[in-house]
């Protein structure tokens, strides 16, 4: 026999799904905001304000750019894990963070990929060598042959980013012991010893650096591209100069709290595609070297991305002993 207690937690159970079913059904009806963990100006921040107008007008509510930055993406990126999976707090994921930031650190507040539901990778952009226009160093091996007999320094945007492992690979693969890490809290200080002339060089996304490239105040040495970028058909790659190891790329992505509604993850899954290929953000992706995959990972895909890219980074955070904290 059913107890008053029985029948009412059914009774509950029963009023509880349609409430839930006319929510995810509703949805949106208010302000959705998107949360950007790295400062205004960044990578981060440029691709969502980009989409963030575009999704409000498909969605038909305001969409909100929140940045949240500090500790290199992770305090943003744990405010995200925490909030409610409704629909209504959306997070641009980032490598630096859910690959880079788990490889080098022992402990992060949040599990990066079950504490999230990964809808779809948005846009990745490579990371080149910079050197200044007037820099002694015209080519990759003119730099690396140098640091085999003297201190080469390179800045990046700190320890056990991104920059910083790929800066520890070049010194294994090319022997050259003396080429090392100055590690700075973020891209912009690093870019200012950069040109006063307080470091040689800086490896670092190249969508911050494009007007440097064209005006001719910086010249890259090598992009860790697969293949040459048109747009820039005279900086060679890391692979055809020898350094296949150091071909990769810091992706964006969609993600939310874990426990989003299918029906919402969906939606937006569907979206963002078409969101990013209309003519207006591909000119502005183009133009700042950031592009989507073809075909981008959505999902289970998205999320094997991740996976096979937190293993290969762990190994190489483990081989050159890279530990933040």
């Amino acid at each position: 026999m059913l107890n008053r207690r029985h029948i009412f937690g059914l009774a509950a159970g029963a009023l509880a799904a349609p409430s839930l079913a006319n929510a995810q059904a509703a949805w949106p009806n208010r302000t959705i905001r998107l949360i950007a963990q790295f400062p205004p100006g960044g990578l981060v921040d440029t691709v969502a304000r980009l989409m963030a107008p575009h999704m409000s007008q498909a969605l038909g509510v305001t969409v909100v750019v929140e940045n949240r930055a500090g500790a290199g993406g992770v305090i943003g990126t744990d405010f995200a894990a925490k909030q409610a999976p409704d629909g209504y707090s959306l997070l641009v994921s980032h490598a630096s963070v859910h690959v880079f930031a788990t490889a080098t650190r022992p402990t992060l507040p949040f599990d990066p990929i079950n504490d999230f539901t990964h809808m779809t990778h948005l846009v990745e952009a490579p990371n080149i060598i910079l050197v200044r226009a007037n820099s002694p160093f015209q080519t990759l091996e003119q730099y690396v042959a140098a640091a085999r007999t003297r201190p080469v320094r390179f800045g990046s945007s700190g320890i056990g980013s991104a920059p910083h492992l790929l800066g520890a690979m070049l010194s294994s693969e090319a022997r050259a012991p003396n080429l090392d890490h100055v590690p700075y809290a973020g891209s912009a200080p690093a870019m200012q010893d950069l040109l006063a002339n307080n470091i040689e060089s800086m490896i670092d996304p190249i969508t911050t650096n494009v007007q440097q490239l064209r005006d001719g105040s910086l010249r890259a040495l090598a992009v860790s591209t697969p293949q040459r970028l048109p747009a820039f058909p005279n900086i060679p790659t890391f692979a055809e100069l020898g350094y296949g190891k150091l071909t990769s790329a810091q992706w964006l992505g969609l993600s939310a709290p874990k426990g989003l509604p299918a029906p919402i993850a969906e939606r937006l899954t569907a979206l963002m595609p078409t969101i990013i290929a209309r003519p207006d953000i591909m000119a502005r992706l183009t133009d700042l070297q950031t592009l989507p995959r073809n075909p981008s990972p959505t999902g289970a895909d998205f999320v094997k991305l991740m996976r096979d890219e937190i293993g290969e980074w762990t190994a190489v955070a483990r081989q050159f002993n890279i530990v933040v904290g």
